[in-house]
């Protein structure tokens, strides 16, 4: 695969993927919306317990799909045969592990690197996201507490 190839390529599988995580942030902060509206504030120690496993569990299944697209697209390319050994590239890769007992050829290694960077936004995102949304819940919870006093 030519350079340019690979970062059309990149660029393009990065942009599904980053818009695959917005649309999940997206969703993730409509369900934490919808549960914290059905509790009584100040929220019990649970709930917000129950809402960060909420957010976090929808959070990593985004992650996953997208760890599933870098695998499709590194199979359809023809850099790696097996789904297994093609999973297992995407998420070392995906989470800038990179063991390096799996390495593609000089013709694609650029076309991997965007899976990296890839991971690296996601991850970047969904931190700022869940440090965002539990600051908003402890605020709202902090607020209702002074209300009480």
């Amino acid at each position: 695969m030519t350079l340019w190839n690979q970062l059309l390529l990149g660029s393009i599988n990065l942009s599904v993927c980053m818009i695959l995580e917005i649309s999940v942030l997206v969703f993730c902060s409509a369900v934490l919306n919808r549960l914290s509206a059905g509790f009584a504030k100040p929220f019990k120690p649970w709930q917000v317990g129950l809402m960060l496993v909420v957010a976090i569990f929808i959070i990593l299944g985004g992650h996953t799909a997208q760890i599933w697209i870098w695998s499709a697209a590194f199979v359809l390319v023809g850099a790696l045969g097996d789904w297994n050994t093609s999973v297992y590239f995407s998420l070392t890769t995906y989470t800038t592990l990179g063991y390096g007992d799996v390495v593609l050829g000089p013709a694609l290694r650029i076309f991997a690197a965007f899976g990296a960077v890839t991971g690296l936004f996601a991850f970047g995102i969904s931190t700022a996201f869940l440090v965002s949304a539990m600051g908003r819940l402890f605020s709202l919870n902090g607020e209702a507490h002074s209300e009480k006093d």
